[in-house]
């Protein structure tokens, strides 16, 4: 049966010129919207850089955020939930009052958009941009600023690690880091520059979570964080691998409870791969939500794409997952000018653990 296409994206794979495509595996066809139990979309790393945020409150590439949110709006199966991981604004201030205007203003980009209206649930993570100051080092006081703008869209938050504990957290990441359950399936959020622990996961916390999440009959589980555990590779410590050794705790964690991926940005750039050899978690890079992409790309790998977009992942009911990266060209007239509509450029089955 031929995939569905929605009224404003084209659906197919589209060879350009210039632009790494990923290979895609086509052994199981896309899901149709009988066959979905959930389905959820992943957007990262959407501010503009310093010399572009000069009258733009909101310091995002409004071109590519606000297309994006119509494109997922118009997708054969919608979304339940769109998760985004960090960096919306650009942040980097020791001034909260500016960081909370360049949120509010992103809030009122996503207000507008077709997307609550639909029952598309945000669930919003922060990036280095939103909780670093000037020095580049995570502080309280812009927990707290996220927390209070963002509110509405951490309503499942509240469960996660507080301060101290087994990971000794120096401030309370309850609602930065937590976890939830939907159709079967548990989500974790993982905020991975906590105060005092910049480039870190809280990984005991991680690691009991994901215990109970499968004692309990968690059928699937995925991981949401900004910075990913495995940077790109030609950003190699662009990452938590800038400290390898609790890096890998944190993955070894995921590994151990077969978590069926690690959804991530940071990496201007969209990238799939297992990174350990031997074990079956997938790590997503969808860091190309409209940043400014990497500029050293390796066109050795298959699977990564220098293209905007997002990435759209479905649990079917016969208990297989789909994902599906969505992506356009860098407009000729440059990274915040109009795009051409989205075609899907890679696409691949997790099976069910």
């Amino acid at each position: 049966m031929p995939r569905p296409t929605g009224p404003a994206i084209a659906v197919g794979l589209l060879a350009t010129a210039g632009v790494v495509l990923a290979c895609t595996d086509t052994t199981s066809p896309a899901p149709e919207p009988t066959a979905a139990r959930l389905t959820f979309a992943v957007i990262g790393c959407n501010r503009v850089d310093a010399a572009d945020t000069l009258g733009n409150t909101s310091t995002a590439n409004v071109e590519q955020l606000t297309r994006t949110f119509r494109e997922i709006a118009a997708l054969p199966v919608r979304p339940k939930f769109l998760f985004f991981t960090g960096d919306l604004v650009f942040g980097y201030t020791n001034d909260t009052l500016q960081l909370a205007r360049q949120i509010t203003g992103w809030r009122q980009l996503y207000e507008a958009s077709p997307l609550p209206a639909l029952g598309v649930e945000l669930v919003a993570l922060p990036g280095n941009h939103e909780v670093q100051n000037l020095s580049k080092v995570a502080t309280a006081a812009a927990e707290r600023t996220w927390l209070r703008v963002m509110q509405p869209y951490i309503t499942r938050g509240g469960n996660g690690p507080t301060a101290g504990g087994a990971d000794n957290l120096a401030t309370d990441q309850s609602r930065l880091t937590y976890s939830f359950d939907d159709a079967g399936s548990h989500f974790v959020t993982v905020n991975t520059d906590p105060t005092g622990a910049d480039w870190h996961a809280p990984t005991a916390w991680v690691t009991a979570d994901l215990a109970a999440a499968r004692g309990l009959g968690a059928q699937h589980v995925f991981v949401f964080g900004h910075k990913p555990a495995y940077s790109y590779p030609t950003v190699a410590t662009d990452g938590l691998s800038k400290f390898p050794t609790t890096r890998d705790q944190f993955w070894g964690a995921l590994t151990a409870k077969n978590v069926d991926a690690m959804f991530s940005a940071h990496n201007h750039v969209y990238w799939r791969a297992q990174p350990v050899a031997g074990t079956s978690t997938w790590q997503v890079i969808a860091g190309n939500g409209g940043s400014k992409l990497e500029t050293t790309i390796d066109r050795t790998i298959p699977t990564s794409g220098t293209y905007y977009g997002f990435v759209v992942t479905t649990v079917r009911n016969d208990g297989r997952v789909f994902v599906q990266s969505y992506g356009r060209d860098v407009p000729a007239a440059g990274y915040t000018a109009p795009s051409a509509p989205s075609t899907v450029r890679d696409s691949f089955d997790i099976v069910a653990q």
